[in-house]
């Protein structure tokens, strides 16, 4: 394993759209372990190969101490919604407020191509929907309604 460098707002990797996982291989294998390494360093809720330069759709999810490996997710279903503060690795400096569904089935599979099914609902889905949107270009600084600057 080995702690991969996240990228920042402003590199345009971070702005493409991520091609799917055909081949479920020792190479996705390392990249899922680094991702694990990485985020355990810096600390965070989850990670998204883009963010370590990799156009691919995978991204990670660790809530209650459970580690979620997400690879091709699709989100299947979504109802509600509910505006809560987010923060990114690849956005420094502030935070904001975002509205999002309230619960959501996403469908995904696992390093070894296994086939989940995922419900999720308040800050759980918010964590699940930020890392997919990773998987589009998307960044959480796009879709912010209210922006709120950090302290530190």
């Amino acid at each position: 394993m080995a702690k991969r460098n996240i990228l920042k707002m402003g590199d345009p990797l971070l702005r493409k759209k991520s091609r799917a996982v055909e081949i479920y291989d020792e190479k996705l294998h390392q990249l899922i372990d680094d991702m694990v390494e990485t985020l355990h360093h810096v600390g965070g809720l989850g990670l998204a190969a883009p963010q370590v330069g990799v156009l691919k759709r995978v991204c990670i999810v660790e809530y209650d101490d459970k580690l979620y490996e997400l690879v091709n997710p699709v989100l299947v279903k979504s109802s509600g919604k509910c505006v809560d503060n987010e923060g990114c690795l690849s956005v420094v400096g502030f935070r904001g407020l975002v509205e999002r569904p309230e619960k959501i089935v996403v469908e995904y599979f696992d390093r070894n191509g296994t086939k989940h099914t995922q419900q999720a609902e308040g800050y759980f889905a918010r964590v699940f929907l930020h890392e997919m949107d990773h998987l589009d270009g998307v960044l959480f600084a796009d879709k912010m309604i209210k922006k709120i600057i950090d302290d530190d």
